[in-house]
């Protein structure tokens, strides 16, 4: 009988330890902080004044306050995302889109992350992928613990099996049809040496 993971356990000290190494090898910087209060302080430590700042949606950056301090305006950076959402001439929108792709900085989270450093992310649209894969030089990626697997076959169960019913459930919570999984990103490593991508780890259960 096939047996399920507790997809919302926190992964252990070792396994945490041995996660981050495995992604130095990859070309990402990953740390640990404890709380999402912590993380939050991290990334205002982390994204310089005037940068221009764009977020996937993350549960995550929700979570820890980061949608918030952006939509809020007591911060340094240029808040793309709200330009975006703000504009309300169809072409200028989708200049504003065009160029969100290519942001200084881009943030948000992913679904799940291999003992060995592989990365998995899903998406309906696909509209984070090409900043997470290429086109911004600083990707920032804050991460629970629990999203930790062993290997990338586990990576799609915890995707199947529990993000994407949680997921599908938000989005008609919020009055949509729901969710699907329109496209995929593994990401096996970095290659271009002109990009920074960090990852942060907090010791809690965050996002889905």
């Amino acid at each position: 009988m096939e047996v399920h993971m507790n997809y919302d356990q926190l992964a252990s000290e070792e396994t945490i330890n041995k996660t981050i190494l495995a992604l130095k090898d990859r070309s990402v910087i990953a740390e640990l902080v404890k709380t999402r209060s912590d993380a939050l302080a991290k990334l205002r430590e982390m994204i310089p004044a005037n940068a221009d700042v764009v977020t996937g949606s993350s549960t995550t950056l929700d979570e820890i306050g980061f949608v918030d301090l952006l939509k809020s305006g007591n911060h340094p950076w240029h808040n793309l995302k709200d330009q975006i959402v703000a504009e309300k001439d169809p072409d200028k929108q989708t200049k504003l889109r065009q160029k969100s792709i290519t942001a200084d900085y881009f943030l948000g989270s992913i679904h799940a992350i291999t003992e060995t450093g592989q990365i998995l992310v899903a998406s309906a649209t696909g509209s984070q992928l090409p900043s997470y894969a290429f086109s911004s030089d600083h990707v920032i990626w804050v991460v629970g613990v629990q999203k930790i697997v062993p290997t990338l076959d586990d990576a799609f169960k915890r995707l199947k099996e529990y993000v994407f019913p949680l997921e599908d459930q938000r989005m008609k919570n919020a009055g949509y049809l729901g969710s699907t999984i329109g496209k995929l990103l593994i990401f096996e490593k970095e290659t271009m040496p002109n990009r920074k991508l960090n990852l942060i780890f907090v010791l809690e259960k965050l996002g889905f």
